[in-house]
């Protein structure tokens, strides 16, 4: 479906697609619950991120909905005259990051596991960045 039909305004674009994260993640992409193409607002130099979403025992009874447990991927809009260099970029290094902090987050310990987690691909002036952030 074109960016348009998504309601992605015109100057903007989505540096990956659907096929991308699937051919990167293999079988792990089953153990991703939400894979989300955003829309709003401009996410600054961010341009890729994934989170642990953990399930939550303590706050009463008002916990994280089992199907949700499991790994968010949310894939940021671009300039669209900045779409085709940026993938080269992600398909490159962001999407093999992506695949090792999905293994290692699986292989992670309980304690790890039992806390919500977050992390960021940026790419500003060409340079990608990737770090864990709370």
């Amino acid at each position: 479906m074109s960016a348009r039909n998504r309601r992605l305004p015109r100057h903007r674009a989505w540096p990956l697609t659907t096929t991308d994260i699937n051919e990167c993640l293999g079988s792990y992409m089953s153990r991703v619950t939400d894979l989300r193409f955003l829309r709003g607002h401009d996410s600054g130099s961010i341009v890729l991120g994934t989170a642990w979403v953990a399930p939550n025992p303590r706050n009463y009874g008002h916990g994280i909905h089992p199907e949700m447990v499991g790994f968010r991927i949310d894939v940021h809009p671009v300039a669209a005259t900045e779409r085709a260099a940026i993938r080269v970029v992600l398909r490159a290094h962001a999407l093999p990051q992506l695949h090792e902090w999905i293994t290692q987050a699986i292989a992670a310990d309980e304690t790890w596991k039992l806390t919500p987690h977050q992390h960021y691909w940026r790419l500003t002036h060409g340079h990608l960045t990737h770090r864990d952030e709370a």
